[in-house]
């Protein structure tokens, strides 16, 4: 829970950074909250904590997720 609620506020922080390295800074720290998140979403599925689908949809979203960081955080250094 605390990883993937991290996600989002350090995409909203990134919001008002203070430069465009911060922003970058920020998003990667996201981008590192969403793959402990991929992790703890193994472990709750593997531990049938939570169904295969729900981890399946969990998953998908995450993934669509940290593809959308890496991309932002790619842009952002080739315009620095």
């Amino acid at each position: 829970m605390r990883s993937g609620t991290s996600i989002g506020t350090n995409i909203r922080e990134a919001e008002f950074a203070q430069s465009s390295k911060d922003f970058i800074h920020k998003m990667s720290i996201a981008l590192k909250e969403a793959n402990e998140t991929d992790y703890w979403l193994s472990i709750l599925k593997d531990s049938n904590y939570i169904s295969i689908q729900s981890f399946e949809t969990l998953c998908s979203k995450n993934q669509e997720l940290i593809r959308m960081l890496i991309s932002t955080i790619k842009t952002m250094k080739n315009k620095a």
